[in-house]
């Protein structure tokens, strides 16, 4: 086992230019950021439980402005906004947490978490040296600091809070505010230092923060492109190393190896950083309109590939092997918290960093840098084999105890099984949405307004309408509209003509369209949709959304209704009316599914009983088009399974609807459609899942970690030398079956695998009888748990793919 230090309440925290400093001690320490918006409180125990089995000793979280407080002198803080909750759990289960108070967050976030009514505030420049600006963000800051004061949440107080963030990547748009840019970085630490809350303070991308404030890193290699601490008295510190990225409407997913996180962070250690965090932990779900929009049209599901995926799995083998890396790194304290460092050539591009301390103890990170060839180097008087961009961790300098790029792991295959189809029309209703007309609007004006500033994000929608006179009819005329929102959709006359959307690298988009124009009064409705507000960049205070121009051309004349007398409805009449609840539902008249003509902007609700058993419920939207999904009247998020990647696939099809929103029997699921071919006969209510686990551990690998036992005085191994495969199912389920099990030459991996050349004949019934009817089984990877060597003098690998039921 490995005895090291553990997590308790802290008293004193401070820091120096090697480390933060808990109650006398330096400290290496590894975080996660799970937000507590992103989840649920009956999620939070089991995360952060994994997040401490996985290796961590803190856990990251911003606070969300724009939830705690959408509107001016009105807070929030029940339910999965209950921060205090969150961080007593954080303490209960033994670990830290860092607080990004911000209360700018940006984190792909709606209007970077700052609230709406911050617009209306005269005078205001965000994020500037602007007192009205600075009035609100102190009130804030200083209303949660004094919360958490209150319920000695701080180390100071005996607290798990050990770390305290004040702004969020400000660095990235200080040039654009010039000399009042620097007065603002310097008043904002001031502020945050004079809360006295007894814990360090730092502030992310911002190389001037001023003492004693840490700057610190954010992004995918901290290890080669930081500057460093901005003062030799502060610690290098990574507050945000991207674990995945966020996926977009129409994007792929990105997807980092565990091989390559594994890389950065030991590198990372190795250049004497001292604090990382994993931005995402667990990514979780952007419940109801929270995803922002401007140029990310981000998706509901966040950060699904963090080493705890959307549904609170353990991803493997991202999470075994950062486990792994955080164990050896950890063999390796004393020598790095307290020794000398050096640094020399491997190789041409290979090299050793070497902490070495007073007494016998010895750390080495041995690194090859070459992206295609092994590299075979020396390192005192032993020959170390290092993949290619790999780093070996010696935690004694002489045995190789981690290796980046060798992963024992097992992987994990997440399968979502189909629950309940609903396909039957006689158990839909529907009801259509009415188009509003000029003489329908609730405000009027003669131009254009934002958007933003007009529905003050109480909903996407936003009806711009006008009426004008035409002297025939005429069937050519075509309509032209520059957007600088999301989605538009155009009726005329009450028909629908058409809908067009932007990009997440486009500003604007612009539609036109050939439409038909009746002699007389023509009545033009134009619904303008955001997928969420900018959560970015300078002057957000004033960012333009919604319509910029409209006009139509016929065959005679261009009419140009930019500056035109304009009417104007916030968001939909079912959103008034809450018909995705149960009073709201009996409000309007629901007709039978298939009564009338489908067209957009259609709601539709049924009844379903919660699945059976305890896994992870996922809403399958597959067939839809647009619009939003609630569950007994909680929205479960936005959906847009039409906008297709290029691969012409959705980015997202199913979506999470967490156990504690649903009752036994009787859920009502209210789904919103914008467009024409949304289909609810295709939805299902479906259950998650881990159904398979496969490992793939060769020979060359070092033991588990775990096997290593660390004294008082220098460390000595106890293992036999022989690297594991385990494999482990998920909680209440077992290893059924044995899919394929080989020890020797396997060809493949565990996405795709053959019997290689040399194969064991004993692969399967030793594997079988170790692990059937096992929640977790390991097996020596050696030849004499084969009953001998299949091919002498070859290195092997034992390959297994197993079931879970």
């Amino acid at each position: 086992m490995i005895i090291g230090m553990t997590c308790s309440h802290a008293g004193n925290v401070t820091y120096d230019g090697r480390s933060l400093i808990i109650d006398g001690q330096h400290r290496i320490l590894f975080s996660g950021s799970i937000h507590y918006p992103r989840s649920t409180p009956e999620m939070w125990p089991s995360l952060i439980a994994k997040a401490k089995e996985g290796g961590l000793d803190v856990i990251d979280t911003y606070v969300f402005w724009n939830l705690h407080e959408p509107q001016f002198g009105q807070f929030d803080f029940s339910g999965r906004l209950d921060i205090l909750r969150f961080i007593k759990e954080v303490q209960a289960q033994g670990l830290y947490v860092c607080l990004r108070i911000g209360p700018f967050i940006q984190a792909e976030w709606n209007y970077g978490g700052l609230p709406i009514w911050l617009r209306d505030v005269p005078g205001i420049v965000f994020r500037s040296d602007n007192e009205p600006f600075k009035y609100h963000m102190a009130n804030f800051v200083t209303k949660i600091v004094n919360m958490l004061k209150l319920e000695s949440l701080y180390a100071s107080q005996g607290g798990p809070i050990i770390l305290s963030q004040i702004e969020n990547e400000y660095g990235r748009i200080e040039r654009t505010f010039h000399e009042e840019g620097l007065r603002y970085v310097r008043w904002a630490a001031n502020m945050a230092v004079e809360l006295q809350t007894g814990v360090p303070r730092v502030m992310c991308q911002q190389n001037d923060a001023p003492d004693p404030v840490i700057n610190a890193c954010n992004g995918l290699r901290c290890g080669e492109t930081f500057a460093g601490p901005n003062s030799p008295n502060k610690p290098a510190i990574w507050t945000e190393n991207w674990t995945s990225f966020y996926q977009v409407h129409g994007g792929e997913p990105y997807t980092r190896s565990a091989e390559n996180i594994a890389f950065r962070v030991a590198l990372f250690i190795a250049k004497s950083g001292s604090f990382v965090n994993y931005y995402m932990y667990h990514g979780g779900t952007n419940f109801g309109r929270t995803a922002n929009g401007v140029l990310q049209y981000m998706l509901t599901s966040y950060y699904d590939q963090a080493p705890l995926d959307e549904y609170g799995f353990i991803s493997q083998p991202k999470w075994g092997h950062l486990k792994e890396l955080h164990a050896a790194i950890k063999l390796c304290l004393k020598p790095l918290l307290s020794g000398v460092n050096s640094t020399f050539p491997l190789g041409q591009l290979q090299e050793a960093y070497v902490f070495k301390g007073k007494s016998e103890e010895c750390a080495a990170f041995l690194v090859n840098n070459d992206k295609r060839s092994n590299a075979t180097v020396i390192f005192g008087n032993s020959s170390y084999e290092l993949p290619p961009v790999s780093i070996s961790i010696l935690p004694d300098c002489k045995i190789e105890a981690f290796n980046t790029a060798k992963i024992s792991t097992e992987y994990g295959t997440r399968l979502i099984k189909l629950g309940r189809k609903f396909d039957s029309p006689d158990i839909w209703e529907e009801y259509k949405e009415a188009i509003p007309n000029f003489d329908d609007s609730s405000l009027t004006t003669n131009m254009l307004l934002v958007q933003m500033s007009t529905t003050k994000d109480t909903s996407d929608y936003l009806w711009y309408t006008f009426r004008f006179q035409h002297d025939s009819s005429y069937n050519g005329a075509v309509l032209n509209v520059k957007s600088l929102g999301h989605v538009l959709h155009c009726f005329i006359n009450g028909n629908f003509v058409g809908s067009e959307h932007g990009k997440h690298d486009n500003k604007n988009f612009s539609l036109k369209k050939i439409v038909s124009l009746n002699n007389g009064t023509n009545n033009v409705s134009l619904l303008s949709v955001m997928v969420g507000l900018p959560d970015s960049g300078a002057y957000l205070e004033s960012r333009v959304t919604g319509l910029r121009r409209v006009s139509i051309q016929d065959k005679d004349d261009f009419n140009d209704f930019t500056n035109y007398s304009w009417g104007y409805q916030v968001g939909l009449l079912g959103e008034k009316l809450q018909i995705y609840k149960e009073p709201g539902a009996s409000t309007v008249q629901w007709t039978r599914f298939g009564n009338s003509i489908h067209q957009p902007l259609t709601w539709y609700k049924t009844l379903f009983d919660a699945p059976a058993g305890q896994d992870p419920v996922a809403l399958n939207l597959g067939s839809m088009g647009k619009g939003e999904a609630w569950v007994n009247g909680q929205s479960i998020g936005r959906y847009w399974v039409s906008f297709l990647t290029s691969k012409g696939s959705p980015s997202q099809t199913w979506y999470n609807v967490p156990r504690n929103f649903l009752k036994p029997k009787g859920n009502l699921l209210v789904l919103f459609e914008e467009e024409e071919k949304g289909n609810p006969l295709d939805v299902s209510i479906d259950t998650v899942s881990i159904v398979k686990v496969c490992g793939n551990v060769a020979t060359s690998h070092p033991p588990p970690v775990i096997s290593w036992v660390v004294g008082q005085s220098k460390t000595i191994t106890k293992h036999d030398g022989r690297p594991e495969l385990q494999l482990r199912c998920p909680p209440e389920s077992s290893i059924s079956g044995i899919l394929f099990a080989t020890f020797g030459t396997p060809s493949g991996d565990c996405e795709s695998y053959t019997i290689g050349s040399c194969h064991s004949s004993n692969s399967s019934a030793v594997v079988e009888k170790a692990c059937i009817g096992r929640r977790t089984c390991t097996i020596p990877v050696s030849s004499t748990t084969f009953g001998g060597d299949p091919c002498p003098g070859v290195h092997k690998a034992l390959l297994v793919d197993a079931e879970c039921a």
